[in-house]
């Protein structure tokens, strides 16, 4: 049996693969390709350049490679973009996500583990660290088509015997310690990769998009998980399927905030570089604060997590970032 995992060749996919590989799973990647990249698949990965909405393809995949798990990365990832272009949101992440569900349903299989986000939440209506039964309320089209993806998940299960789990995260940040893969889309606006690309001469500046928030500092404030934790808890999520566990939902977080000057200043002090830093409006979307409560995931897989530290997510940012840089210097 094998693990399918879609959009296997971007950020937090190919973290996930090589995570898998080190499990000595046998593991199949589809991937379109839009903001993954071919090099991030390690030799021995089976991989099919397509789109995981295309429930043929999926279906075919799932006979010849005899899939019995399906980790569902694969979608659109920007919150201002979602805001502006809410329709290639609504395909990209629920459309085929249907479409890739029901192909899993048709085929019998019965394990299947989705990428979701803290974005389902909305502006928490109490302050701390925020719990999975909170109330769901997205702000953005980005976090309402994920919802819907939840809420498609949860009652396919029902009628088709699927057991899942779904993994909500915060904000994902840092690269393989082991310097394997990490986030490498051009223009991609994660902050801790844009705040890394500032410091190293990449751009002119780092523009903050609001300080007026209700916050310590006035900035945002985010949950920062560093993603080899991430898809550690997506390994612990699929021992819990493979030893029969039915299903459940779950935070993937630190429980614990920094905000964006404290992120700016560590990535100042941890390069030695300092850079522009522009003020400007907020953006439509943004949640002031938003920190996650955890207990639910160690609880159920006993998940620990190794790098709850800023500066060293920040340090793997850094040095991948760099290898970029050498690498584009190089070619």
């Amino acid at each position: 049996m094998s693990v399918l995992v879609t959009g296997g060749a971007g950020y937090i996919g190919s973290h996930m693969v090589w995570e898998l590989l080190d499990h000595n799973e046998s593991v199949t990647v589809i991937d379109n390709l839009s903001t993954g990249f071919k090099w991030a698949i390690p030799e021995g990965v089976r991989f099919i350049e397509g789109d995981a909405g295309d429930m043929a393809l999926v279906e075919k995949t799932i006979s010849a490679r005899k899939v019995d798990t399906i980790i569902h990365f694969a979608g659109s990832v920007v919150v201002p973009e979602s805001v502006s272009d809410p329709l290639k949101y609504y395909e990209n992440n629920t459309a085929k996500s249907r479409n890739l569900i029901a192909a899993a349903a048709r085929m019998g299989v019965d394990q299947f583990i989705f990428s979701s986000t803290a974005a389902v939440y909305g502006e928490p209506a109490t302050t701390g660290p925020i719990r999975e039964d909170a109330i769901l309320n997205p702000m953005s089209p980005y976090g309402s088509s994920k919802l819907m993806t939840e809420i498609m998940l949860r009652d396919a299960a029902n009628a088709h015997d699927i057991r899942y789990v779904m993994l909500r995260y915060f904000n994902v940040a840092g690269a393989d310690p082991k310097g394997r893969t990490g986030q490498s889309t051009t223009g991609a606006t994660h902050l801790i990769k844009v705040a890394c690309e500032a410091a190293l001469g990449k751009r002119p500046s780092f523009q903050i998009f609001g300080t007026d928030y209700d916050t310590e500092d006035g900035s945002c404030v985010r949950d920062f998980i560093h993603v080899s934790d991430l898809v550690a808890a997506h390994q612990k999520a699929l021992e819990f399927l493979r030893e029969g566990g039915l299903k459940f939902t779950a935070n993937c977080g630190y429980s614990r905030g920094y905000s964006v000057l404290e992120v700016l200043e560590t990535v100042k002090r941890v390069s030695g570089n300092n850079f522009r830093v522009i003020e400007s409006p907020r953006r439509p979307g943004d949640i002031p604060s938003l920190v996650a409560n955890a207990h639910r995931l160690k609880s159920r897989v006993d998940w620990m997590p190794k790098y709850d530290d800023l500066d060293f997510i920040i340090q793997t940012a850094l040095d991948w970032e760099s290898r970029l840089v050498s690498n584009r210097k190089s070619a």
